[in-house]
């Protein structure tokens, strides 16, 4: 598999109010002991539980006789805020040794920790790139942050952290990819920014979260989350490049970082690749991965018509408002539960079989 996006744990510093998960927050005393405390249960089944390899197939640079070369996947460790105490000491760096180890003779992993950039030291810097990070990708470069509003404000934290990076020999890279897919062959580490700005990333922002309940969102019908990386496009390719899942906290598994209504599967009872194959011939999922979310009803009764009219809603703050998302989740709703609890039960019948 080309990508795992991994939220590793609940525990953020922030409260942003266009976070698109309101699990998202400040935990203090007893909260944040039991939001990491449970991080540090479930990761280590989480990643024992992910490909026995961690490679792809790049469809996009074929070799002159037409063979795909084999590339290094990676997994982006996500949080909330990973870099905060004690998520750090107890579920990141013991998850970035326990990926290290399980990938070590299986041809590697690149390990990007996600960061929005404010909790950087020297001495993290130097910790993250001896448990092995490949990239260090700074994801709070917008208004939305406190105290990063405005391009002056902006481009002072990035230049801070430009030569912090670079102190410790990282190079700069257009996006969080594997370290053997970059051109020249360089092989690392690199750091990235991005931040929730209308011409990258999320662009008009999902309606999840408290960027729905804020009313921040202004997608509409024509802005399909779907159709992009991040979105549910390939991600039953797990072959091949363009295919990324997310994972949460709990080991639910997602076709998409927006997360679907319900999870796919979970990782402390399956292995990733067992779910994926599970629904790979569901006609619902397929279009997920083709990046139609329009057409997910038509084996169940719901034409496109119906999906469209079915993703219009009225936003929290009393406004008209439309995007597929809201479709998708309300197709998920009426029709996907018997679905995705039917291939559960399938992988529960065959890992009986095989004992």
């Amino acid at each position: 598999m080309e990508s795992i996006y991994y939220v590793l744990s609940w525990a953020c510093h922030r409260k942003c109010r266009h976070c698109y998960e309101p699990r998202f927050r400040p935990y203090v005393r007893a909260a944040l002991e039991a939001v990491v405390s449970e991080a540090v249960a479930h990761f280590p089944r989480v990643v024992d539980h992910l490909p026995p390899q961690m490679r792809y197939l790049d469809r996009e640079h074929p070799a002159p006789d037409g063979s795909l070369p084999q590339r290094r996947g990676r997994i982006i460790l996500a949080g909330g805020e990973v870099l905060i105490d004690p998520v750090r000491t107890r579920v990141l760096y013991p998850a970035m040794d326990r990926l290290r180890a399980r990938y070590a003779t299986e041809g590697g992993v690149d390990l990007i920790v996600q960061t929005t950039g404010d909790l950087l030291t020297e001495a993290i810097v130097d910790e993250l790139l001896g448990h092995g990070a490949s990239t260090i990708s700074v994801s709070g470069i917008d208004d939305f942050h406190s105290g990063m509003q405005g391009a002056a404000r902006q481009a002072a934290f990035k230049e801070r952290l430009t030569r912090l990076f670079e102190s410790y020999g990282l190079r700069p890279s257009a996006a969080p990819v594997s370290a053997d897919a970059e051109s020249d062959g360089n092989p690392g580490p690199y750091y990235h920014f991005f931040g929730a700005t209308p011409d990258a990333w999320i662009g008009r922002l999902w309606p999840r979260g408290r960027a729905w309940e804020n009313g921040l969102s202004r997608a509409t019908l024509a802005d399909n989350f779907c159709n992009r990386w991040s979105g549910g496009l390939n991600f039953l390719q797990h072959r091949y490049s363009g295919s990324e899942v997310s994972i949460d906290s709990n080991g639910n598994v997602f076709p998409c970082c927006l997360k679907t209504r319900l999870p796919i599967g979970n990782l402390l009872e399956d292995d990733l690749i067992s779910i994926l194959d599970s629904l790979a011939q569901e006609p619902a999922f397929q279009a997920i991965s083709m990046g139609r979310p329009e057409r997910m009803g038509l084996a169940y009764g719901w034409s496109e018509e119906r999906f469209i009219a079915e993703s219009s809603t009225i936003t929290p703050k009393g406004e008209p408002y439309a995007n597929l998302c809201i479709g998708c989740d309300r197709f998920h709703e009426a029709v996907m539960g018997p679905v995705i609890e039917a291939a559960r039960n399938r992988r529960a019948a065959r890992r009986g079989s095989l004992t």
